[in-house]
């Protein structure tokens, strides 16, 4: 079946204290970003990938391409205001039957197993969404102030998450944006669809803050 991966490149240096974006600051010699294309490019020759990101980003985006990639197998797209609608604006460009994997273009150091898991998931079930298990205490808060709740029933989200063309285009493209889409899981589920979960990576981080870069350092070469 044919493959896309929709990469949401977004993120701005805020809170990384950079005026450079998440995505281009180096990481052993190499943008952030270099490495989350090439999982997916590694993971199957057949894939294609639509880089979404904002207008003032679109040259070094194109950089980077140019430097490291095929740029046949690449091609960019502008963000919108919010991540449903960067990711709605990157499915605007799959017209064929396929299966989509929408990623965080921060989330560096997944491996070629996470995203065969959550294809191999995705073509039995529909979707597949990578979590990984909450090793602490957890409280919920409430009108009353908050409350404990059990973290064995908690799970951290992930992506790449991974859908059929079928349930993923229509759930984007035929309800409207709520302010609770905070990823693409949601988004079907408000469509009327369940989603599937599977088994994430610990070293799957998103890099938001300095010291996330520092752990990257270290694990990209394990």
């Amino acid at each position: 079946m044919k493959k896309y991966a929709v990469i949401v490149a977004g993120g701005s240096g805020v809170r990384m204290n950079s005026k450079v974006p998440k995505q281009f600051l180096l990481l052993k010699g190499k943008p952030v970003l270099y490495y989350t294309i090439d999982a997916f490019l590694k993971a199957y020759e057949d894939i294609q990938i639509i880089l979404v990101l904002p207008e003032e980003h679109v040259a070094a985006g194109q950089e980077v391409i140019d430097a490291f990639f095929d740029y046949t197998r690449i091609q960019i797209t502008i963000g919108g205001r919010t991540r449903f609608h960067s990711v709605q604006n990157g499915l605007q460009l799959i017209t064929e039957e396929s299966m989509v994997f929408v990623h965080d273009a921060v989330r560096c150091l997944l491996s070629t197993e996470l995203i065969h898991r959550c294809y191999d998931a995705a073509i039995e079930f529909g979707s597949a969404i990578p979590v990984t298990d909450c090793r602490d205490s957890v409280r919920i808060l409430s009108n009353d102030g908050n409350e404990a709740i059990e973290r064995d029933r908690v799970k951290l989200v992930q992506t790449p998450q991974t859908f059929h063309s079928k349930i993923l285009l229509p759930a984007f493209f035929n309800i409207d944006y709520k302010d609770k889409f905070t990823d693409e899981a949601t988004v079907v589920e408000a469509f009327g669809l369940k989603v599937t979960l599977v088994e994430g990576e610990e070293r799957n981080i998103k890099i938001t803050q300095p010291l996330d870069m520092e752990f990257a350092e270290r694990l990209i070469n394990i």
